[in-house]
């Protein structure tokens, strides 16, 4: 939420006449950020009227919490199983009898394609039913359930990418990067980089259209 005093001066600007540009620009002349005032002029609607034409804040319900978290909770379950499911299909191709003598491959594939199986579908459904909500009301876009999911998957995604670029060199300067080690990290980083990819195009195709 914007800042008070931001949001008074935005709406006696634009109440006065002064472009968004305008307004834009002597605000960060006055050392507000660019997120802050964003969020401040997001707060009226581009529209030819004579006083500034607040936009409808979101007022998301319980339900669409609830939605909102058995999703992005799905999410997380079908993009680690289908994960595991790759590496133990790599596991199977490239072989290696010390380490995996030690490991159930079939029953952790079984497990896998099973979480997978339920996890995914129920993630799409939801996806489509919170997607369907979001055109009948762009307001939604706002919420701040959506938003600090969106950024905890992001963070989640980012953190994961990192962690296995880490990895990936950790094992090249070790001398230990064989096709197995290879594959399993890229893997892990496709799979997490399409998340991180997704979901930061989504915010910001949102933010893009509230600014319209």
């Amino acid at each position: 939420m914007a800042d008070a005093r931001l949001d008074s001066f935005v709406q006696e600007a634009l109440r006065s006449g002064a472009s968004r540009e305008d307004t834009e620009r002597v605000l960060v002349g006055a050392g507000w950020a660019k997120d802050q005032i964003s969020s401040a002029l997001a707060a009226y609607s581009v529209v030819d009227f004579s006083i500034p034409v607040p936009r409808p804040r979101s007022q998301l319900s319980a339900r669409d919490g609830f939605l909102y978290l058995v999703m992005f909770g799905m999410l997380y379950v079908s993009a680690y199983n289908f994960g595991n499911l790759i590496i133990q299909f790599i596991n199977l191709g490239f072989p290696d009898p010390v380490i995996d003598q030690y490991q159930r491959i079939g029953s952790r594939i079984r497990w896998s394609t099973s979480a997978v199986l339920v996890a995914f579908p129920i993630f799409l459904f939801i996806a489509s039913r919170i997607t369907k909500s979001l055109e009948r009301n762009p307001a939604q876009r706002t919420s701040g359930v959506r938003k600090w999911l969106t950024y905890l998957t992001l963070a989640l995604a980012a953190c994961i990418v990192a962690g296995d670029l880490i990895f990936l060199l950790n094992s090249l300067l070790s001398g230990e990067l064989t096709t197995r080690f290879v594959l399993k990290g890229l893997t892990v980083g496709l799979i997490a980089g399409a998340v991180f990819g997704y979901y930061l195009w989504s915010m910001r195709a949102a933010e893009e259209e509230l600014a319209e």
